[in-house]
């Protein structure tokens, strides 16, 4: 009887949307959700095409997410943004997916409905909402616990298949560094509200716009490079911005990776002094280290604090710069998701060209002596 039913709705619907949607609603039997076109993967591949990911992606505007949002906009996903910010500071997102392909929806991380209204029509939803300081607004615990909370909680009730949320490779509840205690129990949080949340914990994120390579190189307007014991206590190993965008996209897509954490790494690890001086020879900027004891670090960045604008750090980050990176063998990592990770030296050169003087512009990598790496 069934079989006799599908040519007969094959003749009766064409190739059209509802067409597809009544034969792929009546071949696999009822969903747990009114099945839509955009679920349905169709064409060659490319943007133009239909991945099947419907994906609501918190914190798209952020370093990560415009990496994450050109990822799924060229494979043919559908992407919902919410937002807070100024909708000019969208632009730079629009072109990454084909038209009427990214959704943009205002959002409150505090208000449920909004939330629920992001996610009601995804399969995918994607967390990367941070911040490297806290505000009188937002502190680290309502961004790293209770907004991914009630975004679990509410993507588990509107029957999403997939979240991913984005941790950290140091986070520990008994971590020195608040924010890294707050993301420890973030992943908890979610991991009650949403079993089958894919949690992926990356080490210090290098790119273009990132926080890391261009806070040290931005340290040439001090008076030289102020560590805590040299960074000579200190272990780094960061991890490309487009491998852990790959990454996050690759394990949305893969069933095996529902329940799962995955710690995103480079392949080389650094001591940070090494890391820092590597950093000032790339830019071609002199490197004049020099030992600050820990409390008059956390003094300075107590002074930084003040200002009304983005700190150039804080006592926090103070904390974070010099933990060294957790080892987590046990854990699945960018190989298993078939990522071959970049080592830090191919790429350092597209985010320190432009702390160099003209002088040195178009001065050669190969000038620079790689720097030293430690076994991990």
């Amino acid at each position: 009887m069934a079989s006799a039913l599908h040519p007969r709705v094959a003749r009766a619907l064409p190739m059209s949307r509802p067409g597809i949607t009544a034969i792929a609603t009546s071949a696999l039997g009822p969903p747990q959700r009114q099945l839509h076109h955009a679920l349905i993967p169709h064409g060659k591949g490319g943007r133009s095409s239909v991945s099947g990911l419907v994906a609501t992606v918190f914190g798209a505007t952020g370093f990560l997410g415009r990496y994450v949002v050109n990822r799924l906009g060229r494979m043919g996903s559908q992407v919902i943004i919410p937002y807070r910010c100024d909708t000019y500071d969208l632009m730079h997102l629009r072109p990454m997916g084909d038209l009427g392909q990214l959704i943009f929806l205002e959002w409150n991380g505090r208000d449920k409905d909004s939330i629920r209204k992001a996610v009601e029509h995804s399969n995918v939803v994607i967390n990367l909402v941070g911040r490297e300081w806290e505000t009188k607004n937002f502190d680290y615990e309502d961004v790293f616990v209770k907004i991914p909370h009630t975004i679990a909680q509410m993507s588990k009730e509107a029957g999403v298949e997939k979240l991913v949320h984005v941790s950290h490779l140091n986070a520990n509840i008994k971590s020195s560094s608040r924010y890294l205690r707050n993301k420890a129990v973030g992943e908890k949080e979610v991991r009650n509200a949403f079993p089958e949340a894919t949690i992926i914990k990356p080490s210090d994120i290098f790119g273009r716009e990132d926080r890391f390579l261009n806070h040290f190189a931005n340290m040439r307007s001090f008076v030289g490079v102020p560590l805590i014991s040299l960074g000579l206590k200190t272990e780094k190993q960061p991890v490309y911005v487009v491998d852990v965008a790959k990454g996050i996209v690759n394990a949305a897509k893969e069933p095996d990776a529902r329940g799962k954490s995955f710690a995103f790494t480079g392949p080389n690890r650094y001591l940070l002094f090494d890391l820092v001086q590597y950093i000032f020879g790339v830019a071609h900027r002199p490197f004049l280290p020099y030992p600050l004891p820990h409390f008059a670090y956390r003094l300075v960045a107590r002074f930084f604090e003040m200002s009304p604008f983005e700190p150039w750090t804080t006592r926090d980050k103070v904390e974070r710069v010099h933990i060294t990176d957790m080892k987590l063998p046990h854990l699945p990592g960018l190989e298993d998701l078939g990522i071959q990770a970049t080592p830090l030296e191919l790429k350092a050169i597209e985010v320190l060209r432009r702390h160099r003087t003209y002088r040195w512009l178009s001065s050669e990598i190969e000038d620079v002596k790689p720097a030293k790496t430690i076994n991990i």
